[in-house]
């Protein structure tokens, strides 16, 4: 891998030297690094579009790196990743993809994930985008995450985006058993002319399922976004969506909820509050002596943390 290859992997994954444990690096469509363990054993499909992953039940306290770096002007791909975790398991998944685009050409990642959670599995799965680049060809990433959890399973979803990806398509679907428990946490940030688009469709199917989709966004300039979260719950369950943004200059921003309750026991719930940074927040950040430009980015910065 390059210099420019190696600095993105940085920021998307926080690589500075190959990661302990199990690990897949793509980078131009190639693989650039990959090991098994002994538990948790990475193969190529047959196809050639993507790996499968595959956990032992009972692994504890491991993890997996599967991050992507492009770097390469007009290179476009669409990969599937599938992850098979074992019941029983605790492990963290760190995943990510990084755009570095110099050129005129527009550059894409389409990435597929599908997880497949063990009964009393655990799992934090953590994904970054990120662009860079002063080409005029276009950034573009479209994730698409499947979600299929058995009883009792945990997982804890990080998926973050702030800056220098000029269009994303993301959609992420979960169904989840009895006493399943999915969190989700988004964080945010478009600027320029850019556009991003999250879709979230959960299915809360077992007794005592539940969900927590919460995003946190920030459109500045001309900037688009659309939050749009479904939760249907099929049994007695708790679920809850939540969309809070900052609008600045003049950017866009829609909020979508949809709850459907098809049980008596149903607790469905959605939140969102969608404005612009308070007067009085700046105020008292100016007077201990900071500009207005360095007062924003102060609260932005605390916002999307």
């Amino acid at each position: 891998m390059d210099t420019i290859q190696k600095r993105i992997l940085e920021e998307v994954a926080g690589l500075h030297e190959v990661p302990e444990g199990a690990y897949n690096i793509r980078a131009n469509g190639q693989s650039a690094g990959r090991r098994s363990t002994a538990n948790i054993e990475i193969t190529s499909k047959p196809e050639g579009n993507g790996i499968d992953i595959r956990i032992q039940p009972g692994t504890k306290r491991q993890s997996v790196h599967i991050p992507v770096v492009l770097s390469e002007s007009g290179l476009k791909e669409t990969v599937y990743n599938d992850f098979f975790i074992g019941e029983d398991s605790d492990v963290v998944i760190v995943a990510g993809c990084g755009i570095h685009n110099c050129g005129v050409q527009d550059s894409e990642h389409d990435g597929i994930h599908r997880f497949y959670v063990g009964k009393n599995a655990r799992v934090k799965y953590v994904e970054k985008h990120y662009g860079e680049g002063d080409g005029t060809g276009k950034r573009i990433l479209n994730p698409g995450t499947e979600v299929y959890m058995e009883e009792g399973s945990f997982m804890e979803m990080e998926m973050v985006q702030i800056r220098g990806v000029d269009s994303t398509d993301r959609t992420t679907l979960a169904k989840l058993d009895a006493g399943a428990k999915l969190i989700v946490k988004e964080r945010l940030m478009t600027h320029g002319s850019q556009s991003a688009l999250s879709v979230y469709r959960v299915e809360l199917n077992g007794a005592g399922a539940s969900a927590d989709v919460v995003s946190r966004s920030v459109a500045r300039d001309d900037s688009y976004q659309k939050f749009d979260a479904c939760l249907t719950g099929n049994a007695p369950c708790h679920g809850h969506t939540e969309c809070d943004s900052i609008i600045m200059d003049r950017g866009r921003i829609l909020a979508v909820p949809q709850l459907e309750a098809n049980d008596v026991d149903a607790e469905l719930i959605h939140e969102a509050a969608i404005g612009k940074i308070a007067g009085e927040q700046l105020v008292k950040l100016m007077t201990l002596g900071l500009t207005e430009s360095e007062a924003e980015e102060q609260i932005i910065n605390g916002f999307l943390k």
